[in-house]
């Protein structure tokens, strides 16, 4: 099991004691002792030692034991013998936004609800309003919230399953009888939102596959299963695809599998213009037209031995997978304009990473060593400024005390060095938490939207453009305020705020974290062509998420930008000059 997966098993724990009214020193002690595993940088086989687990500040000796057994058999006794006080599908509520274990205990104690269908029912009945510490408007929010969740089942974020994903084709990839396999689908283009997998393997002994796919350790059901295709639950909920098929037939199945539909069909047009018809498997002649009265010459079909020798045969440059949506790469590729899109190799730092003096879970010395780990250059601290209460803000006596901290472990580096930030929130009239005064003593500033979400569009846009026209406002984090299947973007107009972003010489952040992928990879294009710089930001509350830049380039990939573009991608001798630029306007 992950570290994340055990984290999740004890947060469960945790939840079901509450329902269950246990002493709250009990319920704690369940909740930090997920937070240090979140946290801890051991593996997993270290976990299986209860004394050493039990070192770990935050982790007793009785919950070392189960999480030993977590570590060792995947599963704890004790979470079941608490799920069988409870119907099966309660657990289901946690995941509506706004219900806590005490809301869901009074669901459960009052209205004997233990599902989301009931929840509805109760909710469209008006009970729920009834109860104390609830009423008519956390009933229309819970109405809409499963609104929403019934409107994206089986949707699921790209984050929520690259894990399953890269362990399935690393593990088809490593199997003897494998002779080439990748992913396909919406996967391999990189879109933000996935409804299922497609994964692909090449070989001469289809049945061996199709086995050690059903039986793989991530299989949660069986849903088919034959020789070429087989068809799988994975214990994500996600449905995964395998196709099995031969050498030749690779590079034809894999370019099917991942174009969308209309990419894909363009491709196929371009093959008829030269007499060829393409599909999954091959490139072969059309059959002979019985009407016709002149036939007309058929181009010789060339050698195909992978993706891009398939594009070449109909005169176009290879088109990478993310760029695959019928959305201007033919023309592109035709006329030999491709991009040469970023790669995670031109990353040399990154910004908007919070610490424990917010609500992040390491330290600022912890953040280094994994930026540092990582390779990069430079790691930019943005904790939250004063507003964000619930996120443990900083004040400015705190914030002039982390920059002092900064500044002082910046000596002990060599080739790396810690940028002095924060993500300081734009109020409702679109001035700043702190004053001038303070900005300026930072390295750089993060400007977002945290609150005031129902604004109109013109108020919202007006609003975020008068922050950025603050000298001292760097980049503007998460422009849309989204959270993929959980919040809609609120209303504001993107085009105006690339053109605000143009004159005033304010980054616009791709945020990296799975949850969020904003800006949005459809808008790049226009803010390439605006002059506006892209940064690629993870967010990250914990040390380990500096890992999601991964999802970041994706996105940037998609949205057809090169290095030149990112911000990030400057060595730290020229980032320097970068941050300091837009104040000297």
């Amino acid at each position: 099991m992950t570290k994340e997966e055990i984290a999740r098993i004890l947060e469960q724990t945790a939840a079901l004691l509450e329902l269950k009214g246990e002493n709250p020193f009990k319920i704690r002690a369940y909740v930090n002792a997920a937070r240090a595993i979140e946290t801890f940088g051991g593996n997993i086989p270290d976990l299986q030692d209860e004394e050493a687990v039990a070192k770990i500040p935050g982790i007793g000796k009785s919950i070392a034991l189960k999480i030993k057994e977590l570590a060792a058999t995947g599963s704890l006794k004790y979470l079941e013998e608490l799920r069988a006080q409870f119907p099966e599908a309660i657990l289901e509520l946690f995941s509506i936004p706004g219900l806590g274990a005490k809301k869901i205990k009074a669901l459960f104690d009052q209205l004997r609800v233990s599902s989301i269908q009931q929840l509805r029912q109760a909710c469209e009945a008006g009970r729920v309003a009834e109860l104390p510490g609830f009423g008519e408007t956390t009933q229309a929010k819970i109405c809409k919230a499963i609104e929403e969740r019934t409107r994206h089942a089986g949707y699921f974020q790209f984050g929520q399953i690259a894990h399953e994903a890269e362990t399935l084709r690393n593990d088809l990839a490593g199997h003897p009888d494998a002779l080439q396999a990748d992913i396909a689908g919406s996967y391999r283009r990189r879109k933000e939102i996935v409804h299922d997998l497609d994964l692909l393997v090449a070989t001469k002994k289809p049945e061996a596959i199709a086995k050690f796919f059903v039986s793989h350790p991530l299989v949660e059901s069986i849903i088919a299963q034959g020789p070429t295709k087989s068809s799988v639950r994975l214990r994500s909920g996600v449905q995964c695809d395998l196709r099995v098929v031969s050498t030749p037939e690779y590079p034809f199945a894999l370019a099917y599998f991942t174009g969308n539909k209309e990419h894909n069909i363009e491709l196929r047009s371009r093959a008829l213009k030269r007499g060829w018809t393409l599909n999954e498997y091959r490139l072969a002649p059309l059959p002979p037209d019985p009407k016709a009265k002149k036939k007309g010459p058929v181009m010789k079909i060339p050698k195909v031995r992978d993706e891009a020798e398939l594009y070449r045969s109909v005169d176009l440059d290879f088109i990478h997978p993310e760029l695959r949506e019928n959305w201007g790469e033919f023309e592109a590729a035709e006329k030999h304009s491709l991009p040469k899109l970023i790669e995670k190799e031109n990353l040399r730092g990154t910004f908007h990473c919070h610490t424990k003096a917010s609500d992040g879970h390491n330290s600022i010395e912890e953040m280094a060593e994994a930026a540092q780990a990582l390779g990069l250059e430079y790691l930019g601290i943005a904790d939250h400024s004063r507003s964000q209460i619930q996120a443990h803000g900083l004040d400015e006596k705190k914030l002039l005390a982390q920059i002092a901290a900064i500044r002082k472990l910046n000596k002990k580096f060599d080739g790396f060095r810690l940028f002095a930030g924060v993500e300081c929130d734009i109020l409702r009239d679109g001035s700043l938490d702190f004053p001038d005064e303070l900005l300026s003593q930072l390295d750089f500033v993060v400007a977002s939207v945290h609150s005031a979400f129902g604004l109109s569009e013109a108020d919202m846009t007006g609003r975020v453009i008068r922050a950025m026209e603050n000298r001292f406002v760097t980049m503007l984090a998460h422009p849309t305020g989204r959270l993929l299947l959980k919040r809609e973007p609120y209303k504001i107009d993107i085009a105006k705020i690339l053109d605000g972003a143009a004159r005033t010489g304010t980054w616009i952040e791709l945020n990296a974290a799975p949850k969020r992928l904003d800006l949005d990879w459809r808008w790049w294009p226009m803010a390439k062509q605006k002059g506006v710089k892209c940064v690629i930001n993870p967010d990250a509350h914990r040390a380990e998420r500096l890992q999601d830049l991964w999802f970041g380039i994706g996105i940037a990939r998609k949205g057809w930008l090169t290095k030149a573009d990112v911000m990030n991608c400057l060595p730290l001798e020229k980032i320097e000059h970068a941050l300091a630029a837009k104040r000297q306007r």
